[in-house]
């Protein structure tokens, strides 16, 4: 369970295409090589500690012929950012993708010092 212990919470959202790999027979199209899609997400502002991080596939262009598997994950979580990442195996042939995020976690306060 996530606890968030600071007095305010803020909320930031994104959207990100992840690959258009059909249009130019990149790697999850052709289902040749590395089947992973990695992406540094900033939060502008950032956090003032970890935030909780939900994912979301938002558009889902895959081939017919074959199976779909994926697997969306968010890694590396800070304060500053996150990575989003895709992954795909086998046969699977992914055209494109695209991921939506929601991060909640604690922001600084109007009231907050800083001490040095």
């Amino acid at each position: 369970m996530k606890r968030i212990s600071a007095g305010r919470v803020g909320i930031l959202q994104g959207s990100r295409v992840l690959f258009s790999d059909y249009a130019d027979g990149g790697v999850m199209w052709t289902g040749q090589g590395d089947r992973e899609s990695r992406h540094v997400i900033t939060f502008k502002p950032p956090f003032t500690e970890p935030p909780a991080v939900m994912l979301a596939i938002s558009m889902w262009d895959t081939d017919h012929a074959h199976n779909a598997r994926a697997d969306l994950t968010a890694e590396k979580i800070t304060a500053k950012g996150f990575h989003l990442v895709f992954r795909t195996w086998a046969d699977t042939r992914v055209a494109r993708i695209r991921a939506d995020w929601t991060a909640i976690g604690s922001v600084r306060d109007e009231e907050d010092w800083d001490v040095m």
